[in-house]
């Protein structure tokens, strides 16, 4: 490899890596573009959580066949990316495997990276086939029906080339090695692309140079382009997951979180010292909220985070019993859309120099409708199912409190419980004189 090979490699990845860090700079600017919560507690239980399901893929296993795909594909991807550390050094300085030093150790690597670039490869066809062939319930939704069936296709499509790339890329350097080409020193062992290396016979040496080295600048090339559409795509959750599992909530699932405000209204009612009369302190430094949410900057960080992990299987709305009952209600749509919309807000602040500027647009109404949100059962079966521990259930419950004690906008049935229970101390109508009427029952 020339210098100039050298300098244009040096150049392709400071752009590759430049653009990723402008996304990710994005990205962490939108999620904080939420509400301050503390997630700082019990960090044994986190790291625990980070590494189980995570790192360790706990929860994907509960359906056994996917999991163990996803599980291939997993693995596969991110060891076999090991290699591309050893492609960096070898295109600034123009060496060639200069890992091999490590012998039979090398030979190892390679080798396993081939076998399961080929298991990738196998499982990546499978998944390509339950989305596109068999057509499964929760890969047809309504909401999966454009860019989001795209996205999943563009990623299995990427996959495949990778793969493919890397295998090519190592039959036409075993072919080059066996056929004693200088620079091409013989190391690593190829239990896959030995087999493919056949397809070279009969090409002059040059031709099989020039193949291997456009499978390699393809490869890396394809890397630096998958890691840059990563911002773009539902596969965003390969990074994700693992800060979306640390910072999950460790409350017991279906508990609620009481709202500050509240709160200090109760216990100003049961302090028998207090003055209900009496004027309260304002602060003028204090920014005005609300109760619940409206639109995305209404929610905490860690909801927004929840929205950029999502990895859209559908897990949570297969298992909703709203959905399963025909109600419009779908948690994967409650968390697109949430995404969706903290995008939309992001261009319109990169659009303003840094400002938001009011587009007359919220989540509430223009993405999510209130039949979706009364619809839910708050079962938790969505936040039970998910993968990695996104939590659909809290943006829903923020928002019908926002609907409920800002708008007063609560369906009839609920309006006339919380009346009763105002009323008469109960969700029943009758008068309180009649509570303890069930003792002379019997």
């Amino acid at each position: 490899m020339s210098y100039l090979d050298n300098i244009f490699f040096a150049i392709l990845l400071i752009l590759g890596i430049g653009f990723f860090s402008l996304n990710i700079k994005k990205l962490i600017r939108n999620i904080k573009l939420g509400k301050e919560v503390n997630r700082s507690d019990n960090a044994t239980e986190r790291w625990k959580n980070m590494l189980m399901i995570a790192f360790g893929q706990s929860k994907m296993v509960n359906r056994p066949v996917v999991g163990f795909l996803h599980i291939i594909v997993y693995v596969g991807f991110v060891v076999i990316n090991l290699e591309v550390l050893e492609i960096i050094i070898d295109g600034i300085f123009g060496t060639h495997r200069v890992f091999s030093f490590l012998g039979g150790v090398y030979n190892y690597l390679i080798g396993t990276f081939e076998i399961l670039a080929l298991l990738v490869l196998v499982s990546v066809i499978i998944f390509w086939t339950r989305r596109n062939g068999i057509k499964l319930k929760r890969f047809v939704s309504s909401d999966l029906k454009g860019w989001p069936k795209s996205d999943a296709n563009y990623i299995l499509y990427f996959e495949v080339v990778l793969m493919s790339l890397f295998l090519l890329m190592n039959a036409s350097d075993f072919w080059l090695q066996q056929a004693g080409i200088s620079h091409y020193i013989q190391a690593g062992a190829f239990p896959v692309s030995h087999f493919i290396s056949p397809i070279f016979n009969g090409k002059n040496e040059g031709a099989v140079i020039m193949l291997e080295r456009t499978f390699w600048w393809l490869h890396i090339i394809g890397i630096l382009v998958f890691l840059n559409y990563l911002y773009f795509s539902k596969h965003l959750h390969i990074l994700l997951a693992f800060p979306n599992t640390y910072f999950a909530d460790l409350n017991p699932k279906g508990q609620f979180d009481n709202l500050e405000s509240v709160t200090k209204e109760v216990k100003l009612m049961l302090d028998p010292n207090a003055d209900p009369f009496a004027a309260q302190p304002i602060d003028e430094n204090a920014v005005p909220s609300i109760f619940g949410a409206s639109d995305v900057t209404d929610l905490n960080w860690v909801q927004l985070m929840n929205a950029y992990t999502c990895t859209e299987c559908g897990r949570c709305t297969s298992a909703c019993p709203a959905n399963q009952t025909g109600k419009k209600l779908s948690p994967r749509k409650i968390m697109m859309d949430t995404r969706d919309r903290l995008e939309e807000v992001g261009r319109n602040i990169d659009k303003n120099k840094g400002v938001f500027i009011p587009d007359n647009i919220s989540l509430l109404n223009n993405y999510i409708t209130t039949e979706e949100l009364w619809a839910c059962t708050s079962c938790n079966a969505c936040v039970e199912e998910c993968p990695v521990n996104i939590s659909p259930l809290s943006i829903i419950i923020d928002m019908r409190r926002y609907l409920v004690m800002e708008q007063s906008a609560a369906p009839q049935s609920l309006n006339a419980m919380m009346s009763n229970i105002e009323n008469n101390g109960a969700p029943w109508q009758y008068n309180q004189m009649d509570r303890l009427n069930w003792k002379d029952e019997n």
